[in-house]
């Protein structure tokens, strides 16, 4: 993430309200359960392989045979973790060789450690394919003609989280998700990735959200545009998109918040907005003056109020994408995500936030 400028800046002319509400830990939707399709019908007998075990339980006493049978069951997946994550056929990287690195990795105590932390945590391999196979349930009644995505799931030592690879294949880093008590700073100091805001996500409540986020950036596509407006309704139909297939998982999830600022970014809808607009920012090209407005941050912008999060321009950029597909109800979800155009999203939701 990018530094703020610490340029000083005016005090904005609206007001915002502060009124704190007792609330559970979970938030339930802004729908409130409406318009939730019955996907009860739809059956999906998911694919779902754990490279990782698979990788620890090569022999080591023959690890070319192990190599080329791993990558003969596991083909794309195999190329892409061997060769862009591990990198074992980079001399950079392995200079002994990629049989050499990969008897390396496996058997190094601190990889080993990890193998062991993540076996623990995810005893149960059903636990998580029973919430991804429920959400391909929603992903298949809105994409009915695609072909039900795989699900991978690997270490990488704390390189890559989630990923779209081959025909619709989801590949999910479980050492991305061992618990916000997880020291994960201890294992790369001074790395903004592994911030106490950040790791706060890094537990399995996340993980299929993350996951499934990481399937709507690929629907969206590449973000037209440089402007803030553009890039809140980029990810506004992100969030609309994981909302669909995760319909029942609460919004502070979904926008990786904490129940306090998601219960805050709803009661001040009204009052950011006006802020966006009082300060000019919508049509802003200037990265540095919103990029806390879209980007996870403990707090907003420096002349917002003090209990303003970070992302609050992506809140309103779902509610824009939500107002839209309200008016305009002929647009699935697939023609929705083809959309580039934020302003067209903008004009065609007619958006308004009432007073609460």
């Amino acid at each position: 993430m990018s530094n703020i400028s610490n340029k000083s800046m005016t005090r904005p002319k609206c007001s915002f309200f502060f009124a704190l509400l007792f609330i559970s830990l979970f938030f339930i939707s802004c729908d409130k359960g409406k318009n939730i399709p019955d996907v009860s019908d739809i059956s999906i007998d998911l694919d779902f392989r754990h490279f990782e075990k698979d990788l620890f339980a090569i022999d080591t006493n023959d690890i070319a045979k192990s190599y080329a049978e791993l990558n003969a069951k596991y083909p794309v997946f195999g190329d892409i973790y061997f060769n862009q994550i591990l990198k074992i056929n980079d001399p950079r990287y392995a200079p002994q060789g990629k049989e050499a690195y990969l008897k390396g990795f496996v058997t190094h105590p601190a990889v080993r450690k990890l193998y062991d932390t993540v076996q623990i945590l995810y005893k149960d391999p059903n636990r998580v394919k029973s919430h991804f196979t429920e959400a391909f349930k929603f992903y298949k009644h809105y994409f009915p003609q695609e072909k039900t995505p795989t699900v991978t799931t690997f270490l990488s030592e704390y390189s890559v989280a989630a990923f779209i690879y081959g025909e619709n294949d989801l590949a999910v880093g479980l050492d991305f998700f061992l618990g916000d008590e997880y020291p994960y700073q201890n294992y790369n100091p001074g790395n903004d990735a592994f911030s106490a805001y950040l790791t706060r996500t890094f537990n399995e409540d996340h993980l299929v959200s993350k996951a499934i986020r990481t399937m709507a950036e690929d629907k969206s596509g590449r973000i037209e545009g440089d402007k803030l407006l553009d890039f809140m309704v980029h990810n506004g139909k992100q969030l609309y998109f994981s909302k669909q297939i995760l319909p029942h998982t609460p919004d502070s999830i979904l926008m990786e918040l904490s129940s306090k600022d998601m219960a805050w970014a709803r009661d001040n809808e009204r009052e950011i907005y006006a802020y966006l607009l009082d300060r000019e920012l919508l049509f802003s090209t200037d990265y540095r003056e919103f990029n806390k407005l879209i980007n996870p941050s403990p707090v907003g912008n420096s002349d917002m109020p003090q209990d303003a999060p970070g992302q609050t321009a992506n809140y309103i950029g779902w509610q824009m994408v939500r107002a839209y597909m309200r008016r305009n109800p002929e647009t699935d979800l697939a023609a929705l995500m083809k959309i580039s155009s934020a302003q067209e999203i903008l004009d065609g939701s007619k958006y308004k936030p009432v007073r609460k």
